[in-house]
């Protein structure tokens, strides 16, 4: 999406402003002993509480085999991205960390953002992860200026991971959103500064590092969507969907 007028930026300012209440919301209900199907069903309501509509449930991405069957994506400790909630639901533990991943659309506009939340107490080095992930997509966002590439913010956040000794999962990245859940340009969480395509002002992105505590690699699960790291290791997710202005990237999921 390129935003073109007055009335698409203020539907694409209220969507994110609402999608991160709903964030905002779940990162409280996040506790020990929590079912992963009642945070779904209470992002759902959440949403259509506020007249929008959950834009997860029911879509088809490119290559999967069937539409998501949730609201929310729930990923837990060696859960990557995109774990399905309401199929087999778990239970939160104690030490546990969960990616809360939603997309929202209203009037039309979509916005998509995630967060990777402790459960209770963690260790050290679990909130070392969560932390470094997180500055990550600060460094990304702060790349996303007009006339810069894909490849100076891919670069920023496979910097900040890696010099902290965490891996990025390089199969999986940001995206083009707006009009619809995934769009054009893939945005990798790695590159070099340059090189891909020139940033535009207008331009709707979802920025989302996604890190690992040990080797890089993944795998996808029976169920079709859920990705896990092959060793076992932690994985951490944030998201924002960006709008590219004239100075810099406005955050609209903030």
């Amino acid at each position: 999406m390129t935003i073109k007028n007055d009335n698409e930026r203020a539907n694409l300012l209220e969507a994110g402003k609402r999608l991160a209440a709903v964030l905002a919301a779940l990162k409280k209900k996040v506790a020990p002993g929590v079912s992963t199907e009642d945070l779904d069903d209470f992002a759902e309501q959440m949403i259509r509480d506020g007249g929008d509509e959950p834009c997860f449930l029911g879509y088809t991405p490119e290559g999967a085999q069937r539409p998501y069957p949730a609201t929310l994506c729930v990923s837990i400790n060696d859960e990557v991205v995109h774990g399905i909630p309401n199929e087999s639901p778990k239970i939160l533990k104690e030490g546990d960390i969960v990616g809360l991943d939603l997309g929202l659309k209203h009037n039309g506009v979509i916005v998509d953002a995630a967060i990777t939340v402790p459960v209770g107490e963690v260790d050290e080095a679990t909130k070392n992860l969560l932390k470094v992930t997180e500055r990550s997509l600060a460094a990304g966002i702060a790349k996303a200026i007009p006339g810069n590439h894909i490849g100076d913010i891919a670069n920023a956040i496979q910097k900040e991971i890696e010099s902290a000794g965490f891996k990025v999962v390089k199969e999986l990245g940001g995206h083009g959103v707006g009009d619809l859940v995934h769009e054009e340009p893939f945005i990798p969480n790695f590159g070099r500064p340059g090189e891909g395509e020139v940033l535009e002002e207008g331009m709707v992105l979802a920025l989302e590092p996604i890190s690992t505590a040990g080797k890089a690699s993944v795998v996808l699960a029976p169920d079709g969507y859920t990705y896990r790291t092959k060793d076992g290791s932690r994985s951490a997710h944030f998201e924002h969907t960006i709008l590219i202005e004239k100075n810099g990237a406005r955050i609209i999921t903030a």
